[in-house]
């Protein structure tokens, strides 16, 4: 085998991960053309916790940098529902201890922060953009069905017992219609699920 048929191979064998990693989603450009795709688990493992989700947004809302006590303390401030000028020492240190020793280190493994501990400094990571992607899905806001199906049998109810009243020969038809009402509802409700 040659040289070059061998660089390949190799090349080929470090750029399959298998099947355990997921699918992968793109990265952000890159200068290096070298660069792999980013699985979906490791984007998902770092999303799925709320304190790396703020990490996150405090990175994009700021100049993309700050240091880990000024992060830990609005983290603290945000978890504790308290101004950071009001969290006491213990809280400051929970969120502080739990960024240093967990989920920074974690996020700078991914690339979504660059975490440096000597000097520590926060900043964006260079694949940032891909975890992003997934926090800023805009989401329409859930309708409220029950309240529609309320309507449908409370009109219903009032139909059937002013049928009874009024001495309708059929108070059927009034139920018939109600039920009609109800599926055609529960039709358009299912159609409008994800």
């Amino acid at each position: 085998m040659s040289s070059a048929e061998t660089e390949s191979r190799a090349r080929t064998d470090v750029e399959d991960d298998g099947p355990e990693q997921g699918p992968s989603v793109p990265s952000a450009p890159s200068t290096e053309l070298t660069q792999p795709s980013l699985s979906l688990d490791v984007v998902f493992d770092v999303l799925k916790n709320q304190r790396r989700r703020h990490v996150m947004s405090v990175l994009e809302e700021g100049d993309g940098s700050t240091t880990l006590s000024d992060l830990a303390e609005h983290i603290a401030g945000i978890e504790n529902d308290k101004p950071p000028h009001s969290l006491n020492a213990q809280e400051r240190k929970r969120v502080y201890v739990g960024l240093y020793q967990c989920h920074l280190p974690k996020m700078d493994d991914a690339e979504a922060i660059v975490f440096d501990q000597n000097r520590g400094t926060v900043e964006r990571g260079p694949k940032a953009d891909v975890f992003h992607t997934y926090l800023e899905r805009d989401i329409e806001p859930e309708r409220c069905w029950y309240r529609y199906y309320g309507a449908i049998a409370g009109a219903s109810c009032l139909a059937l017992a002013a049928a009874l009243v009024s001495g309708v020969p059929s108070p059927a038809v009034v139920f018939v219609g109600s039920m009609i009402a109800i599926g055609g509802l529960a039709v358009h409700h299912a159609r409008c699920q994800p």
